[in-house]
């Protein structure tokens, strides 16, 4: 992946900069700078999670980054084509609450 190339990317010139989950949220907005959005960070399997867990995931997420103009919600890899649409409804719903 490109985590360790997250500052030559931002220098690049990149306006977002998509993360992955497996990269720590915290360190990737160190590494890129504040200047750039980030896009992501949540695991594609946390969408089959029951719907609590899957709440407390989302809402991790966005504690972390809520404060910080620049994250555009999203997961940090395309979706599986076995997700529960409800779960995904759920997501789109959970992120629309915190940020009321």
């Amino acid at each position: 992946g490109a985590a360790g190339f997250f500052r030559e990317l931002h220098t690049a010139g990149g306006d977002v900069i998509g993360v992955d989950w497996r990269i720590n949220i915290d360190q990737a907005w160190m590494d890129i700078g504040y200047r750039s959005a980030i896009q992501g960070n949540l695991d594609p399997a946390a969408l089959f999670a029951p719907l609590p867990e899957l709440r407390t995931k989302v809402l991790d997420l966005l504690r972390r980054t809520g404060t910080r103009p620049g994250h555009i919600v999203n997961l940090g890899h395309g979706i599986l084509p076995e997700t529960p649409v409800e779960n995904v409804k759920a997501v789109v719903q959970i992120v629309r609450e915190f940020h009321k």
